[in-house]
């Protein structure tokens, strides 16, 4: 009779699994301990996100082009105050450390990289009004506005990243890097310089336009503004076309609005006929 060689110990088997089984847990257990302390107090359970990098810009650099510029905007989504276009051409030798995209960061970390970057980099700021988007479209407006700081930069980049899907209509090759503000840090440093420019902005025109609060919510569509908005009407500063804008100007100022007229009303037309002149057939017509 031939037996199974595994059967010849069983004991041994059992006892082997049994330890392959104490050995994982412990190490899952030193591996999670380890990753646990290097998460900061009161953030236990985040994902760590990747902060942008200066990769794609060395490899430019590698390849002999240079200065490479990176731009974003800020304001594309509020209902009030202008659209801020920033682009930036950092010094590969003096990059300040901490850079990142402008959502992820403080409004004191950005404050201070603010310095750091308009110390150390080439910076331009270009601003399309509510009245140039209320014309143009918020897209068409925040691209002029990105190209006009594009071309104000003290040196002609001769490649720029922009934020987006939408290249622009640069005299160099300009390449569009979809979430870009979190992944070029080229980006990210314009996106910090153009958040933080408009917000000194939007509390500039609180004190111009009191009781909206700009200088809390920076024109965006939060519960306060809304209210303020159906409260006091919009001011000068506000988006003419955005539906919640729109609303509050009909009921404030009603006879700034329109009327639209109704395509399938029906409309009497008063139609005047003339006598028919008679033609003789033997005219020869």
């Amino acid at each position: 009779m031939i037996r199974d060689p595994s059967a010849k110990t069983p004991a041994k088997a059992a006892l082997k699994k049994k330890a392959a089984q104490k050995a994982v847990p412990a190490k899952a257990a030193k591996i999670s301990a380890a990753d646990a302390a290097k998460v900061p107090a009161g953030k236990k359970g985040i994902i760590a996100v990747a902060p942008p990098s200066f990769r794609r810009e060395r490899a430019l650099i590698k390849r002999g082009v240079w200065p490479v510029a990176g731009c974003d905007e800020a304001g594309r989504g509020p209902l009030a105050g202008p659209v801020v276009a920033a682009a930036v051409i950092l010094d590969p030798d003096r990059i300040p450390r901490g850079i990142d995209d402008s959502k992820r960061l403080t409004a004191e970390e950005r404050e201070k990289l603010f310095d750091k970057i308009c110390a150390t980099a080439q910076v331009s700021v270009a601003v399309a009004s509510p009245a140039r988007i209320d014309r143009d479209n918020i897209l068409r407006a925040s691209l002029w506005a990105l190209k006009r700081a594009v071309v104000a930069l003290p040196e002609a980049p001769r490649h720029v990243f922009v934020d987006g899907r939408d290249r622009l209509d640069t005299a160099c090759d300009c390449e569009a890097v979809i979430g870009g503000d979190g992944i070029v840090l080229s980006i990210a440093a314009a996106s910090i310089v153009a958040k933080v420019t408009r917000d000194r902005l939007m509390c500039a025109l609180a004190q111009d336009c009191p009781g909206y609060g700009f200088e809390q919510h920076k024109g965006y569509a939060v519960p306060e503004h809304l209210d303020a908005l159906d409260r006091l009407g919009p001011s000068i500063h506000h988006r003419s076309f955005f539906a919640p804008v729109a609303a509050a100007r009909a009921k404030h100022m009603p006879w700034t609005v329109e009327p639209v007229q109704d395509l399938f009303s029906v409309t009497e037309v008063e139609v005047q006929v003339e006598a028919s002149v008679e033609i003789d057939a033997s005219a020869g017509l």
